[in-house]
């Protein structure tokens, strides 16, 4: 059987060209999502295109109980998992502590911190009795630093970091690989759904600069898969040139 790629969050952005480069590299997929029929169009695309074959699981990171009733029910072949990318994550809001709404910091911990934590006990378990498998987790630069009205996001992100860092050592006597990677600016649904379908607002944050684009990041994240078994990187941070820091910005 081909190698297996396991991708959360895989109906856009940077879950969806990941799917993309997995594919064209022959894996076949395990796609997790939450909307039907963009995970039917996509599956069936790269079904189609690659010659690869594709497991569609419908599931909500954050809701556990139900995340662990489909992933068991996975059939034992489909469960020889080689990659992870725990890409499921999001943004919701921009606002001063003192101002947040609490039903956007649960749904940033549930999906961002917990989510990641769901899927990732299950998955390693599969990879263990392999001794092998590689773990990608998608961080931020919001991971590395702070800025004005990042707060709670900030937090799971650098949650995120620290997480990495401790699987990797928990792993490491079981061969499996963990890498962070950690965009700077990169345009996809990210800012729609942070200010909740406000698009003139959500355009407004890539104004003046050419920002990071999703396949860019599955390309970094497809050179980190390929590397060859005894070579692992820990974490990259990926900024468009444009950017300096999260809060330094050229614009044009």
């Amino acid at each position: 059987m081909s190698k297996i790629a396991l991708i959360t969050g895989a109906t856009s952005g940077i879950g969806e060209a990941c799917a993309h480069i997995f594919a064209q590299n022959g894996y076949n997929l395990v796609l997790v999502a939450r909307r039907t029929e963009l995970l039917a169009k996509i599956s069936n695309h790269l079904e189609d295109k690659y010659g690869i074959t594709i497991k569609q699981i419908l599931a909500d990171v954050r809701e556990k109980e139900n995340l662990n009733k489909v992933f068991d029910a996975i059939p034992a072949d489909w469960k020889k998992v080689d990659v992870l990318v725990n890409n499921a994550g999001l943004s919701q809001g921009l606002d001063p502590i003192e101002k947040g709404n609490t039903d956007d910091w649960d749904t940033m911990i549930d999906t961002n911190v917990k989510g990641l934590l769901y899927v990732t006990k299950i998955v390693s378990n599969w990879m263990i009795p392999n001794k092998s498998g590689h773990i990608i987790n998608i961080g931020s630069i919001a991971g590395q630093e702070v800025y004005p009205n990042g707060n709670v996001y900030c937090a799971t992100k650098h949650a995120v970091d620290a997480l990495s860092k401790s699987m990797r050592i928990d792993l490491l006597k079981h061969d499996i690989k963990v890498t962070a990677i950690n965009p700077g600016m990169v345009e996809t649904e990210f800012s729609i759904v942070r200010f909740k379908g406000d698009a003139e607002r959500a355009k407004n944050v890539y104004a003046g600069l050419e920002p990071l684009i999703a396949d860019d990041i599955a390309d970094a994240i497809w050179y980190v898969v390929s590397r060859p078994k005894h070579v692992n990187i820990n974490d990259m941070l990926i900024m468009p040139t444009a950017q300096a820091t999260a809060t330094l910005i050229n614009r044009n």
